[in-house]
């Protein structure tokens, strides 16, 4: 047996190497041809369905991706960073054309995107951006500090321009909820009249956001006004102040939900931010579409979308986180400096 393959002639070594290479061959070829005929499917990955900013993004990729011809799947992470790597798995088992994702972190969700990347399956990321770049084939993201900019302006001029507020944080591993913080703050911190009583996370959460602003309110009774993170957190906010009968309190939300425009109808919020849910996904299909027809999306990787302020001025236009006929404007961000 020690000898056997010394036995063996050249040719025959030969031909050996040729069969091995024909079946390296014979993979490839089938690799590729079930990537040229992978399904006509587009799976779309939110951090929620409940949740009505992220249902209207799973509603817009979907109904956009009808209209292009795909077959859809929609599921949602809840944040969870572990559960969104086993439906980018799932994805990918499905054969999926493209992967359409909010994902859980921005640092989180890194290697979920290069393993989809990887197995031939490009995702284009919405609402929030991830922390490495060349691993997704877009990133499409609202312009949160020029609409955290928009809102604090709004703010500070519902303020008088003085007294004491506090602040609501969404979720501090989200790179948006310290992108819009760092908006707000570098419009408020100009007016040193405006002083900031207290700031702290409530996640997002409507739940977490009353009880924060309950014990906030307690410790600072005197405070005037109330900037916040989401939409939700707002909501929150303002059902903690008018159960303790704080109806004179200030409160600036970020999002443009349907809770809120008809808060702001009936005078007990301010102004919130939009930021087009809808129709930034519905973009995100459209660039995936172009990339699996053409090979590219002909775009930059990362796209911010504008954000517009939403006051009693403009609230009854605005309608599952779209205005009615003010289309969103896109534009590539300025360079990052490193």
């Amino acid at each position: 047996m020690t000898n056997l393959f010394a036995a063996l002639s050249r040719r025959t070594l030969i031909k050996l190497a040729l069969a091995a290479a024909a079946v390296v061959v014979a993979v490839l070829a089938l690799n590729l041809l079930g990537r040229s005929e992978r399904s006509n499917l587009i799976v779309i990955i939110t951090p929620s369905l409940d949740n009505p900013f992220f249902g209207q993004e799973a509603l817009g990729a979907e109904a956009r991706a009808r209209q292009l011809g795909y077959q859809t799947l929609k599921f949602s992470h809840d944040d969870d960073a572990y559960r969104q790597s086993e439906l980018v798995d799932t994805a990918i088992a499905r054969n999926a054309a493209a992967i359409i994702l909010d994902n859980a972190g921005a640092d989180a969700s890194a290697a979920a995107v290069q393993k989809a990347r990887l197995a031939g399956v490009p995702v284009f990321l919405i609402d929030r951006e991830i922390n490495t770049r060349g691993v997704a084939a877009a990133q499409i993201v609202s312009n949160n500090h020029q609409g955290a900019a928009l809102g604090a302006e709004a703010f500070v001029e519902a303020m008088g321009e003085a007294g004491p507020y506090v602040e609501l944080v969404g979720k501090e591993s989200d790179t948006n909820a310290m992108i819009r913080s760092r908006g707000f703050h570098d419009v408020i911190d100009q007016y040193p009249d405006l002083k900031l009583a207290g700031r702290q996370s409530a996640n997002w959460s409507q739940s977490e956001a009353f009880t924060v602003m309950q014990s906030l309110l307690q410790a600072h009774p005197e405070i005037k006004g109330v900037i916040a993170g989401n939409d939700t957190m707002a909501m929150g906010a303002l059902a903690a102040l008018e159960s303790a009968g704080r109806r004179d309190v200030v409160i600036v939300g970020f999002d443009g939900s349907n809770d809120v425009r008809d808060a702001i109808l009936a005078g007990r919020i301010k102004a919130t931010v939009l930021q087009p849910a809808y129709r930034q996904a519905q973009y995100a299909v459209e660039l995936a579409h172009r990339f699996l027809t053409t090979g590219e999306t002909g775009e930059p990787e990362k796209q911010l979308m504008d954000c517009v302020l939403i006051t009693a001025a403009n609230a009854a236009r605005l309608n599952n986180f779209a205005l009615t006929d003010a289309p969103a404007r896109m534009r590539a961000p300025a360079p990052e400096t490193p």
